[in-house]
C-alpha cells in the first residue's frame, strides 16, 4: 500500500489525493504542514531532500517526488494515462505547461493570500506579475477548450487533474474566471467525473488500513 505525505491545502498534493480517489487506490494519509517546518525535519529530508509534498512512498525506502511524476506512476496502465504516444505527449505537454505557466502564478497567489498571514504585503509587487501572467495562462487554457472538451486524449485525463488542482482555487486568490466560460464549463464537467472528490476531502480509515 502506497504512504502519501501530503499537506490537505496544497494544490500540488490534492492533484495526487483526486487520482487516488478517481482509481478508489487505497492509499495510508500523512499531513505535513509545510507552514511548521514539517518538511524541513531530518526524517523528512532522509526521504525527500527537497524538503517538498507531496512525496509518495512507493515501496518500503523508497519515494516519488514531484506531484505530476507521481500522477504518471500511480495512473499507468488506466485510462488516466493515455497509452498511445501522441496522446500521451499531449498530456506531457500540458502538465509541463501546469507547471511552467499557471502553478508559478495561481498556487502562488493562493500561496500567498491564503496561507500566508499578511502575505500581501510581503508580495505586493510579486502578485501583480503573478495575476498578469495567471490571466495569460487562462486564456491559453480557455482557447484549447473552445474546441476540446479536455486537456488531451479527448478523455478526463491526468492532465485534466493537473491543470484543475490550482484553477479550481482561482476564485481563491483574486482571478476572476467570468471572462472565461469554457474553463468555467470545463471545472464543471471535471467536478462531475466519477470519484471527484473535494480539496478537504480525506480517505476514510478503513481505506488506509494495512494490507
Amino acid at each position: 500500500m502506497y504512504t502519501l505525505y501530503s499537506m490537505k491545502r496544497s494544490g500540488n498534493s490534492y492533484k495526487v489525493r483526486l487520482t487516488l480517489a478517481r482509481l478508489n487506490t487505497p492509499y495510508r494519509l500523512i499531513e505535513v504542514d509545510i507552514l511548521k517546518g514539517e518538511s524541513r525535519t531530518p526524517d523528512f529530508l532522509a526521504k525527500n531532500p527537497s524538503g517538498q509534498v507531496p512525496l509518495l512512498e512507493v515501496a518500503p525506502g523508497r519515494h516519488l517526488a514531484e506531484s505530476n511524476a507521481i500522477l504518471w506512476y500511480v495512473a499507468g496502465g488506466t485510462s488516466l494515462a493515455p497509452d498511445d504516444r501522441i496522446e500521451r505527449a499531449e498530456a506531457l505537454q500540458w502538465m509541463f505547461f501546469e507547471q511552467h505557466s499557471l502553478e508559478p502564478n495561481l498556487g502562488a497567489a493562493y500561496f500567498w493570500l491564503n496561507l500566508i498571514k499578511g502575505g500581501r504585503d510581503l508580495q505586493r509587487h510579486a502578485l501583480e506579475d503573478w495575476m498578469e501572467q495567471g490571466y495569460t495562462a487562462l486564456s491559453v487554457m480557455d482557447k484549447h477548450l473552445r474546441d476540446n472538451a479536455y486537456f488531451a486524449a479527448g478523455h478526463f485525463t491526468i492532465a485534466d487533474i493537473a491543470l484543475y488542482a490550482y484553477t479550481h482555487l482561482a476564485h481563491e486568490c483574486e482571478y476572476d474566471l467570468s471572462a472565461f466560460p469554457e474553463i468555467r464549463a470545463w471545472l464543471a464537467r471535471i467536478e462531475s467525473e466519477p470519484g471527484h472528490v473535494s480539496m478537504d476531502w480525506e480517505p476514510a480509515p478503513e481505506a488506509q488500513a494495512a494490507e
